[in-house]
């Protein structure tokens, strides 16, 4: 398998920039959460994003760009994650599958409600539109709220930006005239069956359980912000 690069980015501080690139954030905590929100549950390797399929589609959307723009255009694929603390072993072996087929890792240790990734994800994006490099850029992440300031001020300049997601927890994306929403499941061979998804559209007539988006207990620490 070839690698999503075409070549080598580099992700140190000092690092020079890298080519113009369509530049994929995935934020994997926040679509962790969404994912097992609609599982009711934690995702067994059925339900498990395959990342091969992200990376050809990656490939596919900044050949696509390249086209339309005239311009020689990478795709450049990131994957944000949290690391708990004694957590290392069990997400070792995902990571080097991710790095293996072409995806740069960012890993942060997850020590408090104040450790997430989001920041960082920002702040990457910022770097690569700093440089003068970013062409496009797609967030993946369960609703992108996030990301939905930075993403305003982009597509102001005219950067195609694109959501990749679950439309039950995007609706402010589904419903922008300004970026593109896709919903994973609507890329080929991501996951390897069917996600049950239950919608207020098309209820089951015995009536279906709507599982909760996030814990109860998140109120406790959304208090203190």
């Amino acid at each position: 398998m070839s690698d999503l690069h075409e070549s080598t980015h580099h992700y140190t501080a000092a690092a020079a920039p890298g080519p113009e690139n369509l530049l994929l954030v995935w934020d994997a905590p926040n679509l962790d959460m969404g994912l097992g929100a609609i599982l009711g549950g934690r995702p067994t390797a059925a339900y498990r994003p395959r990342f091969d399929a992200i990376g050809r589609w990656m490939l596919a959307q900044a050949g696509r760009l390249a086209h339309e723009t005239g311009q020689h255009i990478e795709a450049e694929a990131t994957v944000f994650t949290n690391v708990t603390p004694g957590g290392a072993d069990v997400i070792r072996p995902w990571v080097e599958a991710l790095r293996n087929v072409g995806f740069a890792v960012f890993a942060k240790p997850k020590t408090d409600e104040d450790s997430d990734v989001d920041p960082d994800m920002l702040a990457h994006i910022r770097r690569r539109h700093e440089e003068g490099v970013l062409k496009g850029l797609v967030v993946a992440s369960a609703d992108g709220q996030n990301f939905k300031d930075t993403i305003d001020e982009l597509t102001a300049e005219g950067l195609p930006v694109t959501v990749l997601g679950f439309h039950e927890h995007a609706s402010w994306a589904v419903a922008s005239d300004s970026i593109t929403f896709v919903d994973l499941e609507e890329i080929p061979g991501v996951f390897r069956e069917p996600l049950p998804r239950i919608s207020l559209d098309s209820l089951p007539s015995e009536g279906a359980w709507l599982q909760p988006f996030r814990p109860l207990s998140a109120l406790l620490s959304s208090r203190n912000h």
